[in-house]
């Protein structure tokens, strides 16, 4: 994980914010009185046109040189700061570098609180992704003892409970593969690799193909939406694999500016299952091969991108909203 260096942030002393706007209000009454009494001086000696006219080019530079100075104690360094949140929000593993120049104590500190932010969402996702891989690697050695065992006790000659015995054995180590693969692609799903813009009309052919029982009705199909043609696919499918298992005939896919909707004629959800859709691994469907990790997917990959979903309430089957509001337009 990249380290973030906090003495450059500390290096040298700084103007705390109330001193810098102090100094510019008190700079431009200063300003507006050494011009009044610079003109009353030299206007008898010149004349009061020409005096007007240095004392106001003279007030002009001065307030040109305090202007700079304000942009660079408080505009360029904001701006920076922005610009290095934005790239975070964009990749939250990218090296988070501090600013040449902050400007003032209050901004050195703002950048410190977001170095320091960014420091612990890394570690974190560090974290998450390291104990994924570690979980997954260990237990292949296991699952893969279970599955020759189970080839090696269906050859032999069984009969009754014990036959049954290994069926179970062979059903509860698939699902645990199934339930490992779909921890893998949850923990990728965390990591933004999306970026950029697609339309429904792009994805529509391979949905389709997928789903040939689900009549797709689609409006805004030519509108823009801010993820890539493959993580709207990602997340389309999972939709749609959902409403399907549900017993769903028909899916809407609403498309608007920063929202698309999703809804199905299905069974729907039961109001005791509603606060956990997004937990990982709930399902009701753990007897048909289901992880429970089909829509925890889907926000990990709407929130690498700033983006995130809500269960509506519709009045039968399923629905959900997908806000783009803070992914990148």
């Amino acid at each position: 994980m990249p380290r973030i260096d906090r003495t450059a942030i500390r290096r040298k002393w700084r103007p705390s914010l109330g001193q810098v706007l102090g100094g510019a209000l008190l700079g431009t009454l200063g300003l507006s009185f050494v011009g009044l009494v610079a003109l009353r001086v030299i206007g008898p000696l010149i004349g009061y046109r020409w005096g007007v006219v240095l004392v106001g080019g003279a007030i002009l530079l001065a307030t040109m040189v305090l202007g700079m100075l304000l942009a660079r104690l408080l505009m360029r360094p904001i701006s920076a700061l922005a610009e290095r949140a934005g790239a975070l929000r964009r990749d939250p593993m990218a090296r988070a570098e501090p600013l040449a120049h902050y400007g003032t104590r209050e901004l050195r500190d703002l950048g410190e609180s977001v170095l320091d932010m960014a420091g612990r969402l890394q570690a974190r996702e560090a974290t998450i992704r390291s104990f994924t891989d570690h979980v997954t690697h260990e237990m292949k050695t296991p699952l893969s003892a279970i599955r020759a065992a189970v080839e090696l006790l269906e050859d032999a000659a069984l009969q009754g409970d014990d036959k049954a015995l290994v069926a179970s054995i062979a059903q509860a180590g698939a699902q645990m593969e199934r339930q490992l693969q779909a921890l893998r692609q949850a923990a990728a799903a965390r990591e933004p690799g999306h970026h950029g813009h697609s339309r429904l009309m792009d994805v529509l052919p391979e949905l389709r193909a997928a789903h040939p029982g689900l009549a797709l009705v689609v409006t805004g199909r030519a509108l823009a939406l801010p993820l890539a043609a493959q993580g709207l696919t990602i997340l389309l499918q999972q939709l749609l694999s959902n409403a399907g298992a549900a017993g769903a005939s028909e899916v809407v896919l609403q498309a608007e500016p920063f929202r698309l909707v999703v809804s199905d004629n299905g069974r729907g959800i039961s109001p005791g299952n509603r606060a956990h859709v997004f937990e990982p691994f709930f399902t009701t469907r753990r007897d048909a091969g289901g992880t429970g990790m089909g829509l925890t997917i889907v926000a990990n990959l709407l929130a690498a991108h700033g983006a995130e979903i809500r269960l509506l309430s519709p009045e039968t089957g399923a629905g959900f909203e997908i806000i783009f509001v803070g992914a990148e337009a």
